[in-house]
């Protein structure tokens, strides 16, 4: 690589105290986004990054212009019906963004364009379309959008008959809005400015001003977020508010917009819930009663205090509940057993249950868009690390399924020439920990095999196992592709959660570092082929591990990662912060604050040889703030030895999700990749 000096950010001291414990922080300067000094630090890292990875520019294109040209540059999604419509969404040739449609009645009948993503986003940087919510009598359309990325999406209402766009914007929202019948009135849910915690559910009514609106639902608890919803039966609107370990909601008639909302059941302490209505009963999925793995059951609309629950499918040890979806004659339940996710049919009828089937291992299963109550047909997705996204339509009944669309992939594929599998590592404390793993058939266990290993590991996010195009790019260079199903995420359970957070969360680094030495010990890679990646709370993940064993990995990425976690967690007017204190605990108490401090990997940056290191960011990231990669980045660069690369990049227009469009994004993907291919295959013909 070049040699060039890297930009070294001044250190300006800041003691922070608490406990009675004192931590210096000489780049806490770099938290305010309004200093000229701060911007041109960041462009400095950028421009750093741009000259020491210039050499790798002709492989970036070409990684670019491989995981673009395996995308159909035309695409359709499978329409869905909804209220005598077919819905669907369309890519054009060289367009970055959808174009939202709509047919009456029949496929066969005129396209109604809704909106054209590629119109709208002329004028921007960054542009992102949220959701989507028609009206009951199919005539007005609430759509919502983005333009900063720090999601705080701004409503507007379109007349679907005139194609007029009505004056009225309503801005800081979450995005989604919930219509009542009248077909003048809907609920949506607005954002604190600065902590952007959803905190208030407003009622609008078309054609008003919305300084007129009326707040039905305030959530004064600032470690609860709330939101607002439409059954799927279309009778109720439910406003629900939760926190990491429990919810609580309400409900209102859609025929009474003007209604008193109705409590399902009061908020309770690690009384976990979630509603959806069918007939007279509302439907529950619950851990209620220590059912720590969920349970389902119902309760009258008219007496729905959790004295009336009564359980529909039990608690059971071995399965998690994630999810239900109901219809006139069958409930479909998502199940997850043995890190494996399934769908369950139960007939309401009383006949036997029975599991969607489709014989491969390491595969990930769940229930696509299913707006229609009568109807014996589930709409239902399909993927596995070597199978592309599928589309499926399944009859409940005679249990056949149809394949409506795979995912195409340009150029050919052929997954015969892919091999996945799913081993098992030990971790320190002796549990097994799933790793699923995909790569080239032919590939030899002879210890020198590139190998990225990814996860995640927080939040109970199951890290499922899905097919990836762009992947194919560094599995034909010979690359073996790992998820580690870490504890904090629900891969094998809620108990797999809980034994990833809190007081626990070095769980979720003992498991990831067990399973990096497993596929060493098992003969895939080595320590100069292994690599890391991992984002967000996964970012964390990849800090802690680099501080933990920082000779087991040749390469990081660590993208927008959440790493200076302790003085996040104590600043409640960040966003995010307050509602996470049952994720991570509260640093305010001594306790959690000691455990906090001692994985923190901004505080324990030591004087040790890291690995190569990429760290992204955005400017304007709403969920993990730009200044936490850029002050641990100017800390390594200070502290670490070696001349292993540490390098930053910062997209300035843009937020947690990076760019914006189906195919920009990919840019960002192949600077990744090919910094990986170059740390791990420099002297290599394959890069």
């Amino acid at each position: 690589m070049t040699k060039t000096t890297p930009p070294i950010a001044a250190k300006i001291a800041k003691t922070l105290e608490i406990h009675g414990d004192q931590r210096q922080d000489d780049y806490y300067w770099l938290n305010d986004r309004e200093n000229p000094e701060v911007i041109a630090y960041l462009n400095a890292e950028n421009a750093y990054r741009e000259e020491m990875t210039a050499h790798t520019k002709p492989l970036q294109e070409t990684l670019y212009t491989e995981m673009v040209g395996r995308i159909a540059q035309t695409d359709v999604s499978v329409p869905y019906k909804d209220n005598g419509y077919f819905y669907y969404s369309r890519y054009e040739e060289g367009k970055e963004y959808p174009i939202y449609c709509r047919k009456k009645d029949s496929l066969d009948n005129a396209e109604e364009i809704l909106l054209n993503g590629n119109e709208m986003a002329k004028d921007h940087a960054y542009f992102q379309i949220g959701g989507l919510s028609v009206s009951p009598d199919n005539q007005w359309l609430a759509y919502s959008i983005d333009t900063v990325s720090r999601r705080q999406y701004s409503v507007f209402v379109k007349n679907l008959n005139t194609k007029k766009i009505l004056s009225e914007e309503i801005k800081n929202t979450t995005g989604s809005v919930a219509w009542t019948n009248d077909n003048k009135t809907f609920f949506y849910t607005n954002k604190d400015e600065a902590t952007l915690r959803s905190d208030k559910v407003f009622r609008h009514k078309i054609k008003t001003l919305v300084s007129d609106d009326v707040l039905v639902f305030e959530e004064k608890d600032d470690t609860f977020y709330t939101m607002a919803g439409r059954s799927k039966s279309g009778k109720y609107i439910l406003i629900g508010s939760g926190s990491t370990v429990s919810n609580e909601y309400y409900y209102l008639s859609t025929d009474k917009p003007r209604g008193k909302f109705r409590s399902i059941q009061k908020r309770v302490r690690n009384l976990e819930y979630s509603v959806d209505h069918y007939g007279d009963d509302f439907y529950i999925l619950t851990n209620d009663q220590k059912a720590q793995n969920f349970k389902l059951v119902k309760t009258p609309v008219t007496k729905t205090g959790r004295k009336n629950w009564v359980d529909v499918i039990p608690h059971r040890s071995e399965t998690l509940l994630e999810g239900m979806d109901i219809f006139n004659d069958y409930l479909v339940l998502s199940e997850r057993t043995k890190g494996e996710t399934q769908l369950c049919i139960k007939p309401w009828n009383g006949d036997a249950a029975h599991y969607v089937d489709f014989g491969e291992k390491a595969y990930t299963i769940y229930p696509s868009i299913n707006p229609d109550f009568d109807t014996q047909i589930l709409r239902l997705g399909y993927t596995s690390l070597t199978t592309p996204n599928s589309v499926f339509d399944y009859d409940m009944k005679n249990k056949n399924l149809q394949l409506l669309k795979q995912q195409e992939v340009v150029g050919g594929y052929d997954k015969n020439d892919y091999q996945s599998e799913r081993i098992f590592a030990t971790a320190k404390d002796g549990k097994q920990v799933p790793i699923s793993l995909v790569y080239k058939k032919g590939l030899e266990k002879n210890n020198s095999n590139p190998t990225l290993l990814y996860a995640y590991g927080s939040y109970g996010h199951s890290m499922d196992c899905m097919f990836s195009s762009a992947r194919l790019s560094m599995l034909d260079r010979g690359f073996i592709f790992a998820i580690a199903h870490i504890r904090g995420g629900q891969d094998l359970g809620r108990a797999w959660y809980e034994d990833g957070r809190m007081l626990k969360k070095k769980n979720t680094f003992t498991d990831f570092i067990a399973c990096s030495e497993h596929l060493i010990n098992q003969g895939f890679t080595n320590k100069e082929n292994l690599s890391a990646m991992g984002g967000s709370a996964g970012g964390l993940l990849m800090g802690a591990i680099i501080n933990m064993r920082p000779d087991l990995y040749k390469a990081v990425v660590a993208q927008v990662p959440f790493v200076d976690v302790v003085t996040t967690m104590l600043d409640d007017t960040i966003p995010l912060t307050t509602g996470e204190y049952d994720e991570w605990g509260n640093p305010n108490q001594a306790k959690y604050y000691k455990y906090m401090k001692s994985y923190s990997p901004y505080d324990n940056v030591g004087k040790k040889k890291y690995p190569a290191m990429l760290v992204t960011t955005g400017l304007h990231d709403s969920q993990v703030q730009y200044f936490e990669p850029a002050k641990w980045v100017a800390k390594l660069r200070d502290l670490k030895k070696g001349d292993a690369p540490l390098l930053l990049y910062c997209n300035m227009d843009t937020g947690h999700g990076g760019a914006s469009g189906r195919f920009e994004r990919f840019k960002e993907v192949a600077m990744e990749y090919a910094f990986l291919v170059d740390m791990l295959l420099k002297n290599s013909n394959q890069m």
